[in-house]
Parts: structure tokens; sequence; C-alpha cells
């Protein structure tokens, strides 16, 4: 990992920002174990900015989540998702970004699929289809062809 610089902290601080105010915002479909956060459209573009950008996906979950008020699991867990869907996802998007945005995907359902099943009382697969088909949108649909564009559009290559 490269030096932090006032650039990777910016980076850091408007990802957190974006991530959070976009699953507030959006807090009617962002907090239930059917769910379609919009902000998680950001986490394949963290292929691009790298570090700063997974951190501050996380943050942002992370106080998100602190919103969404369904505890400190959903705080941890929630937030430790995003850390290790988007370094993942960072390794495999070398090679592929649609791989890598598959992989973010993955994580993120059976991670947060899992904890919120077992807080609302579902079975474990209620949680992976309500938690994967919200993520397959917002992730896939929504945060692959943005990745795309930011790419081709700032001539970026990835980061991880």
């Amino acid at each position: 990992m490269k030096s932090w610089n006032s650039r990777s902290l910016a980076l850091t601080g408007v990802f957190a920002a974006l991530y959070a105010v976009g699953v507030v915002a959006l807090a009617p479909i962002s907090f239930q174990i059917f769910q379609v956060r919009i902000a998680d459209a950001l986490l394949p573009v963290t292929m691009l900015f790298g570090w700063p950008a997974v951190l501050g996906v996380t943050l942002g979950c992370a106080a998100a989540n602190v919103y969404g008020g369904l505890g400190i699991i959903d705080i941890v867990f929630g937030s430790l998702a995003n850390l290790a869907a988007c370094t993942l996802g960072g390794w495999v998007g070398k090679r592929s970004l649609a791989a890598g945005s598959a992989l973010i995907t993955v994580v993120v359902t059976l991670v947060v699929g899992s904890y919120l099943a077992l807080l609302f009382g579902f079975p474990l697969y209620v949680g992976w289809a309500g938690i994967g088909l919200g993520s397959l949108i917002s992730i896939n649909l929504v945060g692959l062809p943005l990745t795309y564009a930011l790419a081709r559009r700032l001539g970026m290559r990835f980061k991880f």
C-alpha cells in the first residue's frame, strides 16, 4: 500500500459520506431482510480507487448501520462484509472486473444474509435470497456499469 496523503484521506471521506448518505436517504429499502442498498453500487467502484475507497465504504457502512438501529452486530459485521468483499473483489478484479463484482456480491450476500436471517429469525436461505437479490441489483446492475463508465471516462486502471 502506498503512503497516505491528503488525496487518499479525502477519497476515504468522500466514499464514507456517499455510502452513509446513500443508505440513510433510502432507509426504507436499506435495512430489512429484503433490501436493495443502492449505495452498494459504490462497492465495485472501489476496484478503481483502491484502499481509500475500501476504507471509505467500510466506515460509511458503520455510520449508516448506527442509524439503522439493528445494533452492534449489524454495525460490525456489515462493515466487515464491505471490507472483506471489496478487498477480495479488488484482487480478483485485476483480471476481470465482472468476476470481482460477482465476488463482492457473494461475500455481501453470505455475510449480511446470514446475520440478518439470525437477527430477524428467518432461515438462512431467506436471508441469502433477500440480500442476494438486492446485491445483484445494486452491485452488478448499477455498480458494475458505473465502474466501467468511470474507468472509461477517467482513463483509470484498477488499483489492487
